[in-house]
C-alpha cells in the first residue's frame, strides 16, 4: 500500500465542497495520507494577543475560500456513488497554538445566557507531547484532538459551504473521532473527492460558544478502503467510546431520531435483532449525545459502549 503527504498550499487548499473540484491526488483503496492543515481561520501564526491582526493563508478566492481551510481532495480510485468510504484515524499531532473564538452572529445566545460582554478570543499555547492546552489566563485543560471536518461532497453541482454538516459527512464536529477511531462516509460521486481540516486539539459536546480549541495539525494519518459490500445513508463510526451513528438536521429533535433510527440499523445489521428489540435494547444501553449546535445545522451522535450488550463483545 502507499503513502502520499499533503501539505497545506495553494494547489491543495479550497475553502468549499464541490463535484466539480479536480482531486490534488488519487489513492489507491487501502493507501494512506499524511495531512498537515492550518487552522480554521487559514492562519499561518497564532494570534499575539486577543483580537490582534496575524498573517493568513493568501491568495484565496473569492467565492470558493470562503469556509474552512480544507486540504485535498483526494480521489480513491473505483470509488462510485452507493460505495461507503472507510477512513483510519491513524496518529493525529496538534500544532503549537490554537485559539477559541467567541463567533460572531452569536449576540442572542449571549443574551440568552445573560452575558452582555465577552472577550474577542481565548488565545492558547499548546504542549503535544503533554497533551495541554494553556491559554493567556493561565487556565489549563487537557488536549483531546480531532478533526472538525472530513467529508465528501454531494451530488450536485455548484459551491457548497463547508459549515453545515450532512449526509456525506463534513463539519461533523464530533469530538469522539480522535487516533484510533473509523469513520465511515456515504459516497456521492465518483471518486468519493475526500477534503478535511478544521482541527480541534480540545471540545465538548455542543461545541456551544460557537467553536472549540482551533488549531492547526501538524500531522494527521488517514488510510483509506472502499467499502463496497456496505450501504450507508448516513456516517458512522468506530471509535474508543464505541460505535456511533451521527444524524444531522436543522432540527434537534429531527437530528436525533436521525441519529437513533440508524444505531437500529446497525443492531439489526450486525446482531440479527427485530427492530422492536433493538429499540428496546437500545433505551438500556445507547446514550444519545448533542454534538453540536452551532453550525446551522444541528448534530447528535448515538454512542454504543463496547461491551454494553455481552453478546455483542
Amino acid at each position: 500500500m502507499a503513502f502520499y503527504t499533503i501539505e497545506p498550499e495553494r494547489a491543495t487548499l479550497r475553502g468549499s465542497f464541490s463535484r466539480e473540484f479536480p482531486p490534488v491526488l488519487t489513492i489507491e483503496s487501502g493507501d494512506t495520507v499524511r495531512f498537515r492543515t492550518l487552522d480554521v481561520g487559514w492562519g499561518l501564526e497564532p494570534h499575539a494577543a486577543p483580537g490582534a491582526e496575524r498573517r493568513t493563508f493568501a491568495p484565496r478566492i473569492k467565492g470558493r475560500d470562503d469556509g474552512h481551510a480544507l486540504c485535498g481532495p483526494v480521489a480513491i480510485r473505483g470509488a462510485q456513488p452507493g460505495m461507503t468510504l472507510e477512513v483510519q484515524i491513524g496518529l493525529i499531532r496538534p500544532g503549537l497554538w490554537g485559539t477559541t473564538y467567541f463567533g460572531s452572529g452569536r449576540k442572542a445566545l449571549y443574551q440568552r445566557l445573560g452575558i452582555a460582554e465577552h472577550p474577542d478570543m481565548l488565545t492558547w499555547t499548546l504542549d503535544p507531547d503533554r497533551m495541554i492546552g494553556r491559554d493567556q489566563k493561565g487556565q489549563s485543560v487537557p488536549l483531546r484532538p480531532f478533526l472538525g471536518v472530513m467529508g465528501l461532497p454531494p451530488d450536485e453541482p455548484g459551491i457548497h459551504a463547508t459549515n453545515p454538516p450532512r449526509v456525506s459527512g463534513g463539519n461533523i464536529d464530533c469530538k469522539e473521532l480522535v487516533a484510533g477511531s473509523v469513520l465511515y462516509l456515504p459516497i456521492a460521486v465518483p471518486g468519493a473527492l475526500f477534503s478535511t481540516g478544521d482541527g480541534h486539539a480540545a471540545q465538548g459536546d455542543g461545541e456551544v460558544c460557537g467553536t472549540a480549541i482551533e488549531c492547526p495539525m501538524e500531522q494527521v494519518d488517514l488510510t483509506f478502503r472502499l467499502r463496497e459490500d456496505l450501504h450507508l445513508t448516513t456516517p458512522r463510526a468506530r471509535t474508543p467510546a464505541g460505535w456511533i451513528t451521527l444524524g444531522f438536521d436543522k432540527d434537534l429533535n429531527e437530528a436525533t431520531m436521525i441519529a437513533l433510527s440508524a444505531m437500529l440499523d446497525l443492531l439489526e445489521e450486525h446482531h440479527h435483532l427485530e427492530r422492536p428489540r433493538a429499540l428496546a435494547l437500545a433505551s438500556l444501553v445507547v446514550d444519545l449525545r448533542v454534538t453540536q449546535i452551532v453550525n446551522g445545522v444541528c448534530g447528535v451522535h448515538a454512542v454504543l459502549p463496547p461491551g454494553a450488550i455481552s453478546h455483542l463483545i
